[in-house]
């Protein structure tokens, strides 16, 4: 997560797993697992674009991506023994790629859900480009959908 994410909080999205949100940069997924969990119990493939999670053989978690991520530099981690979490950065970090919904037809955001991540990325991105400003606490309304709108440089 950046310093931004750190100040403003994320938005997430349930589901009966755990949850999952997202910033301009990632997707990231909290899977709930039984404490006590070890890695080994654990199997975590990651794909450009798609991903299957099963947790003493059994599929937790599997299907396509909206769209395309860098498997490569994916990474996954069990923290204390009841939590995994996955970080998946986008291929196409820009705020207009917002992710309605973790898989194809899979864990989709509500719409007020989906709304404040779009207000959140929106955020982030004026954030990027004007970096000795803090939008960290910001609110807004208006065109934000789609990444907000193209300012001049």
């Amino acid at each position: 997560m950046s310093d931004f994410d750190d100040r403003s909080g994320i938005v997430p999205c349930k589901t009966p797993w755990g949850m999952w949100y997202q910033t301009i940069d990632e997707v990231c997924i909290e899977m709930d697992v039984p404490a006590g969990t070890t890695s080994k119990q654990i199997r975590c493939e990651i794909r450009p674009k798609k991903i299957k999670v099963t947790l003493n053989g059994k599929v937790v978690i599997e299907g396509d991506f909206l769209t395309a991520i860098h498997a490569d530099e994916s990474v996954w981690t069990l923290e204390d023994r009841k939590m995994v979490r996955i970080c998946l950065p986008k291929d196409k970090a820009t705020a207009a790629n917002c992710w309605k919904s973790l898989l194809v037809g899979q864990y989709e955001a509500d719409l007020w859900t989906f709304d404040q991540m779009e207000k959140k990325m929106t955020l982030q991105r004026f954030q990027y480009e004007n970096p000795g400003f803090d939008f960290s606490n910001a609110s807004m309304s208006g065109n934000y959908s789609g990444g907000g709108p193209e300012l001049p440089s």
